[in-house]
Formats: structure tokens, sequence, C-alpha cells
């Protein structure tokens, strides 16, 4: 089975560790585009589609998150698989017609999440461990979308058809999430708070089994695109 061709559309203004995790993580060759820079493709001839978070707010007034949302639209019009992380989360939601708010408080440091039974989530830990970095939330899913995963701050993950989005931050590696943390305007306390538990092994480690999601995911463009090849072959 060929390797996949995803899209990845980069939304963190250029971050250094965000194309370095998801180039660590995705077992696919990936073609990527900085979305803050007005940079998208220029067609949809890809196996999938994965959307970065972002320091940005997707119901900000810019022309690249107007952009980006349409794009997001038109490829999920079109069947291709889609994961959005975080940002592209909530850039998700909305380009399906769901509604991002502020939250009341940052959600941030590793997190107890529970989840439903789905393909992106086969062989995960129930409940599972991932970090969490956001001040916006999904208040509102798509209308034909399945909710799949949550905790007590609201939707940590959902589904429409081969459109998936998680809250979350599956991709961060130790390092990701120290840097993160040490880089909010928040009280010295809560930032130590969060970096005991960056520190603690255990958590770290159940962290990393949620990464197991990007290979479930991959492995599910790989099937979608030799089902359409083999169709197309008949």
């Amino acid at each position: 089975m060929r390797r996949p061709r995803l899209v990845l559309l980069d939304a963190s203004y250029g971050t250094d560790h965000t194309r370095r995790n998801f180039r660590r993580e995705l077992d696919a060759d990936l073609v990527e585009f900085d979305v803050t820079a007005g940079d998208l493709p220029p067609d949809f001839d890809y196996d999938g589609v994965v959307v970065t978070g972002s320091r940005a707010s997707v119901y900000w007034d810019e022309p690249w998150i107007a952009d980006l949302v349409s794009w997001i639209e038109r490829a999920a019009d079109r069947g291709l698989p889609l994961l959005g992380v975080c940002y592209g989360h909530q850039a998700l939601a909305v380009a399906l017609g769901g509604r991002v708010e502020a939250m009341d408080d940052i959600e941030i440091g590793y997190r107890e999440i529970r989840r439903e039974d789905d393909a992106l989530f086969e062989g995960l830990d129930a409940p599972f461990v991932a970090f969490e970095t956001h001040s916006d939330w999904v208040v509102d899913l798509p209308s034909d979308a399945t909710r799949l995963a949550e905790n007590e701050r609201g939707v940590q993950a959902f589904r429409r058809g081969d459109c998936w989005g998680v809250q979350f931050h599956p991709e961060y590696d130790r390092g990701s999430a120290e840097t993160v943390t040490r880089g909010k305007d928040l009280p010295e306390a809560r930032i130590e708070a969060v970096l005991d538990g960056i520190a603690d092994d255990d958590t770290y480690a159940a962290a990393c089994r949620t990464k197991r999601l990007f290979d479930n995911f991959t492995d599910y463009v790989r099937r979608r695109a030799a089902d359409e090849g083999a169709s197309a072959d008949a």
C-alpha cells in the first residue's frame, strides 16, 4: 500500500516545533503550506488534510482565516479525509457549520479525556491523556457531527464523515509542552504546576500512547486511497 500524500496546513505563524512534531508523527509525504501568509493549496489533489494549531482565534476578522475556513469547507465537500488539531479542530467545526467562542479561562496541561469508540481512537487508553493549551472552544458542533470525546471543559473531539477534530495536542513532545507553558502570561504558581505535570514520567508516557491516533488517521487515509484506486480500475 503506497505512502499517503497529505497537505499540512500550518496555522502556527511559523512556530518552530509545529512542523517538526507533525513531520515526526505523520507517516506520510507532507506538502506544507503557511496559511497565515495566505498560502493555500491551489487544488485538492491529496489523499488527506491536516490542520495545525495556532495562536489565532477562528473568529478573528483576518483574510487568511476566512480563506482557510473556505478551503476546509470545500475539501470536506470533496470527501477528503481531514484531521484538525486544536485551532484546526475549531476551524473545521466552523467550516462545517459549528460555532466557536472564547473560554473564561485557558485550559493548559496534561488532561484526562473521556472517549467513545471510533477508528481514530482505536488502541488508545480509555480514558486517554493529552496536552491541552487553548482559550477558545467549540460551543456548538456542526449539526451532523458526532461528539467523540469530552472532559469537564467541553468537546474534545468530534467526527463528521471522514473529518475529525481534536481539541488537544497529541503531537506535542515534552519540549513543546514546556516551551508553550513557559510562554504563557499566567501566574508563576500555575505555570510551575503545569511544568510539574509535564515532568511526571507516567503522565508523559500516557500522553505518548495517545500519539497512536496519527497512525490511525494515516491508516484510514491509506485504505480510502486504496479503495478509490480499486474502484477506478474496476
